[in-house]
């Protein structure tokens, strides 16, 4: 079994699922040594540092979730990942993508296009885009943590729920953000890399 069919399998999806995400691993070994939409050097473990990364928030956002919105989107992780999931038990209603590079946009939508999924596709900087009032908010390697609370504060609606994937630099992340913000985090621990979390946050406020 490859690695692919391996991980599917640990993912439980349907088959539907499944060829959307083995499409968007193959148009992104297509485009990326024009675009460099990941690092070269994780191309080779593709499916567990991008897509088993990205797919492992899916689960962790209160299901059924009204607007998941993605900020930075890049390659599509972890935001695409979960468009993909759309006929999954849970999926979000309304998924939007925010990237302010127009060549990353154009592969976010080919691959929205040949995977038959509707997800807006916003080119915009995130700090100038409309306020989406998501339900969801989600990033991956994009900023540190009160750099993305900025981001929150615009885009999140009052109530609504942050999934942030943060490196081994997490807990300095998190007592700076308290100089500036209340809020609370559950820590989960991520199933692709020993030091890193998701940080899943609510209760969200400047002080």
């Amino acid at each position: 079994m490859s690695v692919a069919d391996t991980i599917l399998a640990d993912l439980n999806v349907s088959r539907e699922t499944s060829e959307r995400l083995k499409k968007l691993a193959d148009l992104l070994i297509k485009w990326n040594p024009r675009i460099n939409l990941v690092s070269k050097s994780t191309i080779s473990d593709l499916w567990t540092r991008h897509i088993l990364d990205s797919a492992q928030i899916f689960h962790l956002a209160p299901p059924n979730a009204s607007h998941w919105v993605d900020i930075g989107s890049g390659g599509g992780f972890p935001g695409l990942v979960v468009a993909l999931m759309m006929d999954e038990p849970g999926a979000p209603q309304k998924v939007t993508l925010i990237e302010s590079d127009q060549r990353k946009c154009a592969f976010l939508r080919t691959v929205l296009r040949e995977t038959g999924v509707t997800t807006a596709v916003l080119t915009a900087r995130i700090e100038q885009a409309d306020p989406q009032n998501a339900s969801v908010l989600s990033a991956r390697a994009l900023a540190d943590l009160p750099h993305l609370f900025d981001f929150a504060e615009r885009h999140l609606a009052k109530g609504g729920t942050a999934l942030f994937q943060k490196g081994a630099t997490w807990k300095k992340e998190v007592s700076a953000a308290k100089e500036s913000w209340s809020f609370q985090a559950d820590v989960i621990q991520s199933k692709t890399e020993p030091q890193a979390v998701i940080l899943k946050v609510g209760e969200l406020e400047s002080v």
